[in-house]
C-alpha cells in the first residue's frame, strides 16, 4: 500500500508523437545509477546553471554532473524532424493553393472573354451592365463554389492520415479550411467580376463583329 500524494498531468513518455502512457512516480530511499533534474526558474535557466552544479557537488562532491539543457533546446531537438516535415507540407501547401488560384482566374477569365459575342447581343437587347455583372457571377461561382465544398469534404475525410503529422492540433483545424476556402472563393469572384465588368462596357456593336 502506497499513500498518494500528488496527481500530475499527462505526460507523453515516449515521444511526442505517442499517446500518454499510465505512468505512476514512486518514491524510493536509494538513489539510481543516473537521475535527471528538471528546473523551473523565473529567471534565464542558463544563468543559475553553474549554482545547481554546485549545489549537488555539495552534496557529493564526486558526483558527475553532464547534459545540462534548456527544455527550449530538448523541445527544438526533440520536434525538428517534425517542424521539418510541417514546414515541407506548409510549402506545398502554399504552392498548390497559388496554382489553384491561378487556374481558376484564368480558366474564368477565358470563359467570359470568350462570351463577349453573347455579352455583346445581351448589351443590344437591352440588358443593363449589372444584370451581364450578375449573370457572369453566377454562372462563374456556381461550379467553383461546388468545387471548394467537395474539396472541404475531402480534406475532412484525408485529415485522418495527417493527424499524426501535426503535433497539438487537429489536421481538420476549421480555421484553415475555412481561410482557404475564402482565399478560392475571392479570387473565382475577382475573376469572374473583373472581366465580366469590361466586357459590360463594350461597345455592342463592336463585339458583335469580333469573331
Amino acid at each position: 500500500m502506497r499513500e498518494i500524494v500528488g496527481i500530475v498531468g499527462e505526460v507523453r513518455q515516449l515521444s511526442v508523437m505517442s499517446p500518454p502512457l499510465p505512468t505512476a512516480y514512486v518514491y524510493s530511499p536509494s538513489l539510481p545509477a543516473a537521475a535527471t533534474f528538471a528546473i523551473r526558474t523565473q529567471v534565464p535557466p542558463t544563468s543559475i546553471s553553474q549554482a545547481a552544479v554546485g549545489v549537488i557537488h555539495a552534496l557529493d562532491p564526486e558526483q558527475p554532473v553532464q547534459n545540462i539543457r534548456t527544455m527550449e533546446e530538448v523541445r527544438d531537438r526533440t520536434l525538428g524532424a517534425q517542424r521539418f516535415t510541417s514546414s515541407l507540407f506548409g510549402l506545398f501547401a502554399g504552392l498548390a493553393l497559388l496554382l489553384a488560384s491561378v487556374g481558376i482566374y484564368s480558366v474564368l477569365s477565358y470563359i467570359v472573354r470568350g462570351r463577349s459575342r453573347e455579352i455583346g447581343i445581351r448589351a443590344a437587347l437591352g440588358a443593363q451592365a449589372g444584370d451581364i455583372v450578375k449573370i457572369v457571377i453566377v454562372e462563374g461561382m456556381t461550379p467553383t463554389l461546388g468545387g471548394i465544398a467537395v474539396g472541404v469534404i475531402a480534406a475532412f475525410f484525408a485529415a485522418r492520415f495527417l493527424d499524426k503529422l501535426v503535433v497539438g492540433m487537429s489536421a481538420s483545424d476549421p480555421l484553415p479550411l475555412a481561410l482557404v476556402a475564402g482565399a478560392l472563393t475571392v479570387v473565382a469572384l475577382m475573376a469572374s467580376v473583373l472581366p465580366a465588368y469590361r466586357a459590360s462596357r463594350l461597345d455592342p456593336v463592336k463585339a458583335l463583329r469580333e469573331d
